[in-house]
């Protein structure tokens, strides 16, 4: 086992997602300690540890709109824990994960198995061509600041261009690019910080459908 597969089993619980009978996920409590994971100061912060709005928006809507990604070959962008593919997954897709932190990866394996399913971790490079093999994009809180977000639109842009359906999750962040997006369904759902039953935000999933060219 890795020491971060090892370190996640010691430290967090796999406990149910509110909301999403039948998924489990190994989530962060007060007794987890991440902070032992910024000692190293390169390390990202432990986005994996936790469910964010927009994942579970996109994870609500699968269940509800299962034909939206049933029989299809979906990629759970900048995936955390990979809920989204999880959720992909249970309903009859073939599920993809790209996540860059190491810890996220593992995360991604130990819940993958913890809820009978299959996720592939695969590599992307944003600033490259959209990934070969794939059908659907469920890119969920990949907006969460600015200097994520001018690295994302782009990318999200060409795999749109190139045919790839691309949805994306989001509680209305600041840094949404709303102009290309239209939404298509909302959800009550919790988010970062906030107490693990909360359901008090809208989650919205949106299509991206503005395409022009990107400076």
């Amino acid at each position: 086992m890795s020491d971060a597969a090892a370190f996640i089993k010691a430290n967090l619980r796999l406990e149910p997602v509110p909301g999403l009978s039948g998924i489990r996920l190994y989530t962060a409590h007060s007794g987890s300690r991440l902070s032992r994971l910024a000692d190293d100061e390169d390390a990202p912060p432990p986005y994996w540890a936790y469910q964010w709005a927009g994942g579970l928006a996109l994870a609500q809507h699968f269940r509800r709109e299962p034909g939206v990604v049933r029989g299809k070959r979906v990629l759970d962008l900048g995936a955390g824990s990979g809920l989204v593919a999880i959720a992909a997954a249970q309903v009859g897709a073939t599920a993809f994960a790209a996540e860059i932190d190491p810890h996220g990866r593992a995360a991604i394996g130990l819940n993958a198995e913890a809820n009978g399913v299959a996720v592939e971790l695969i590599d992307v490079d944003l600033a490259g061509e959209p990934p070969g093999g794939i059908d659907v994009i469920a890119a969920g809180d990949v907006f969460y600041n600015a200097e994520v977000a001018v690295q994302m639109l782009p990318f999200l842009e060409r795999c749109a261009r190139a045919g790839l359906s691309v949805l994306v999750g989001d509680p209305d962040r600041r840094d949404l690019p709303l102009d290309w997006l239209t939404e298509i369904a909302a959800y009550p759902v919790g988010d970062v910080g906030d107490t693990r039953t909360n359901t008090e935000r809208v989650g919205r999933v949106y299509a991206l459908t503005h395409q022009q060219t990107s400076s």
